[in-house]
């Protein structure tokens, strides 16, 4: 059974789309005959990421995560993100000559400029010369590739995400209690989901938020009129989205955006900015609208009405996103030299 290695910052107890997706691939490359390994910062003594304490930074030394990893005699490397380990596992594979995999998950570069002034050119600088060692770096949609390659990455491909239609679909009979038509939005409540351009919207019925997050304090004292429910995970968040009329998303620095796909496996139409992430999901789907002007996009898609999910998500599953994954490992070294390593 050959050992495919997954070094990621970001892992459980995160609720977020990386560590959902590394989730989904961790079980289906499981049952593919994969022995899958996660390298995370549950494996060492951590601090929490500075603005965002939910993310914890392993404290650790590359000499130690290059022992790690060559214990593990590993047949396939990819690392999955950019923070502390994700350097390191890097520095291990090109000190020993490993190839490797990556994958670009998160706008890391606005996300750092929303809260300091770090110039975009700087970070993203960092980004393409850690991206660029790798055989092949995974993106999750076509502008997001395109915008990537326009800055100097190479080695590019495009990395679907699936949806779990068992847990996320219609449910007519789901009553939430609240004024409808109600616009619903799910995500972590943060100053990057620019969740204040939704919430400002003159809109009928009611405006709902469904997450967590730094921001939810001051936006439950801006905006007394909108619900925020708190987090909610599984079935009772299939529920939420069953019960809303129209997924409204108003990030613009997301770059696919798990929740868009749970939303419109559940019928909702979708309202959104033309950015990349939202762009390409629903260009894909023709589940929502896109616009500069939000508030038009929510009360059209509300026109819309409900979506079909087995129409607009066939091309949206896990199984297809194990297959891209998959389709790209990269042996680090021919055995002999794994087992020598």
């Amino acid at each position: 059974m050959k050992r495919l290695v997954i070094v990621t910052d970001a892992w459980h107890p995160q609720v977020n789309g990386v560590v959902r997706t590394l989730t989904h691939i961790r079980d289906l490359m499981s049952a593919r005959g994969y022995a899958v390994t996660i390298v995370s910062p549950s494996d060492y003594r951590s601090v929490p990421c500075p603005t965002y304490p939910e993310i914890r930074l392993a404290l650790t030394s590359p000499a130690a995560v290059r022992a790690a990893l060559a214990k593990l005699q590993p047949a396939y490397i990819h690392i999955a993100t950019e923070g502390p380990l994700g350097i390191m596992a890097r520095r291990a594979c090109l000190k020993k000559g490993w190839q490797f995999t990556t994958s670009f998950h998160t706008r890391f570069p606005e996300y750092l400029h929303e809260r300091f002034p770090v110039p975009l050119s700087l970070t993203y600088g960092f980004l393409r010369r850690f991206h660029n060692a790798a055989e092949c770096s995974l993106v999750p949609t076509p502008s997001i590739r395109d915008e990537l390659a326009a800055r100097g990455f190479t080695n590019l491909k495009v990395w679907t995400r699936g949806v779990d239609r068992s847990l996320f679909h219609p449910q007519p009979d789901v009553d939430l209690g609240l004024p409808r038509p109600i616009f619903l939005c799910v995500g972590r409540v943060a100053p990057e989901k620019n969740l204040s351009a939704f919430l400002s919207l003159d809109l009928p019925g009611t405006k709902l938020v469904v997450g967590d997050g730094p921001s939810l304090g001051e936006l439950k004292a801006r905006y007394p009129d909108a619900v925020f429910a708190g987090k909610k995970e599984g079935g009772e968040l299939a529920r939420y989205y069953a019960g809303s009329d129209v997924f409204v998303f108003p990030s613009r620095t997301d770059t696919f955006g798990l929740v868009l796909l749970e939303a419109i496996a559940c019928g909702l139409p979708v309202a959104a900015y033309p950015v990349p992430g939202s762009r390409d999901v629903i260009g894909a789907t023709g589940a929502g609208v896109l616009s500069e002007d939000l508030g038009a996009a929510c009360l059209d898609a509300l026109k819309m009405g409900r979506v079909d999910p087995d129409k607009a998500l066939e091309d949206f599953t896990w199984e297809h996103c194990a297959d891209i994954f998959q389709g790209v490992l990269t042996p680090i070294l021919a055995s002999e030299e794994v087992e020598a390593a």
